[in-house]
């Protein structure tokens, strides 16, 4: 297992005794005792062509070697995700989501949106559908050295959907009508398997 960062290992300490995991169960999810180990993801980007875990497609906003940390705790009451990230531009607002596939050279291969109810109606930008409760958003704004920490709960376990990544996106996610969920061009992707049982701890800790 390879040494995470003090600050991943508080992260994973603080969601998974998260009193939101053992708080009351939404009627879509039955009760569970515990939650499952948390899932930890630590890369850094690499480019869009290089078969790498992290990807970026745009080097000006995500440049090659910026890193992203992905912890998630989930239960069958709900599921709790922080989004750590370190090098990118300082000072600007980025949007964050849970997508349904594996990253790959092009930036649609993520796919769409994980939605704990799916939205007959493809692409969702419908804000029945596409809004913080019903997908996992993790909108963050970088700080003057281009570091930013997200946070995200809901109450639906997402290791019972097909959620196998985070995607940013070039702005910050609209709830409008028509544009629910948009959030302009991807422009990183970091795999993680959200569905994976048991723990998982990838990639190299944070610096």
């Amino acid at each position: 297992m390879r040494r995470l960062a003090m600050s991943t290992v508080l992260s994973v300490a603080l969601l998974a005794t998260s009193p939101f995991l053992a708080g009351q169960a939404s009627a879509d999810a039955p009760a569970s005792a515990a939650p499952d180990p948390p899932v930890v993801v630590s890369e850094a980007f690499e480019p869009a062509n290089s078969g790498a875990s992290a990807l970026t497609y745009n080097h000006r906003l995500v440049p090659v070697g910026a890193r992203a940390t992905v912890v998630s705790v989930a239960s069958q009451r709900g599921t709790a995700t922080l989004l750590a990230i370190n090098g990118l531009v300082p000072d600007r607002h980025y949007g964050a989501h849970v997508h349904m596939n594996r990253c790959g050279p092009a930036p649609d291969d993520s796919g769409s949106h994980t939605q704990w109810h799916p939205d007959p109606v493809q692409p969702s930008v419908n804000p029945k559908y596409a809004n913080p409760h019903n997908e996992i958003w993790l909108d963050f704004t970088t700080d003057r050295l281009g570091s930013a920490v997200a946070a995200s709960e809901v109450t639906w376990p997402v290791n019972q959907k097909m959620a196998r990544s985070v995607v940013i996106h070039e702005h910050g996610t609209s709830t409008a009508p028509g544009h629910a969920g948009e959030a302009g061009p991807r422009v990183a992707c970091i795999d993680v398997d959200f569905a994976r049982t048991g723990g998982q701890i990838l990639g190299h800790p944070m610096q």
